[in-house]
């Protein structure tokens, strides 16, 4: 059976509803989950865009995130927890796309400087109706 989430703007909403009515802090392979009960319900925190439970890598992390939405208190269970799992989330996406993100932003200062330093020339140019009509001349010469 899947695990039933929840996504952080509901949580958010409800925390600032006062309705959440305990946090449940997981530890397991990896890091550590939250399950919040609020009314009859029970639930884990879903990740933003893989919908799949949130696992946060440090406890640190995990209690500024609750303390920031308003769920001072908590219980921790450690049992499942391994510090030394050496299972880490690794993102080789992630590196892709940030390296294709320099590229682009190092594209991007070009080109400006590219695009600048033609409008800061002080070189004569030609208008676009004179160039034309240089180029139909030449091109009925030939």
């Amino acid at each position: 059976m899947a695990t039933e989430t929840i996504d952080h703007t509901t949580l958010s909403k409800l925390a600032e509803a006062g309705v959440v009515r305990s946090a449940h802090v997981v530890g397991q392979e990896g890091g550590w989950g939250i399950l919040v009960k609020y009314g009859m319900t029970e639930r884990a925190l879903a990740a933003q865009r893989s919908h799949q439970v949130r696992i946060f890598r440090k406890l640190e992390t995990l209690v500024d995130y609750l303390k920031g939405i308003g769920i001072p208190r908590f219980d921790v269970d450690a049992v499942n927890y391994d510090p030394k799992s050496g299972t880490a989330h690794k993102r080789p996406d992630r590196a892709t796309a940030m390296k294709d993100a320099h590229q682009a932003a190092a594209y991007t200062k070009w080109l400006k400087a590219e695009i600048q330093e033609a409008i800061d020339d002080t070189n004569p140019t030609i208008p676009h109706d004179e160039a034309m009509r240089q180029i139909r001349a030449a091109i009925k010469q030939e």
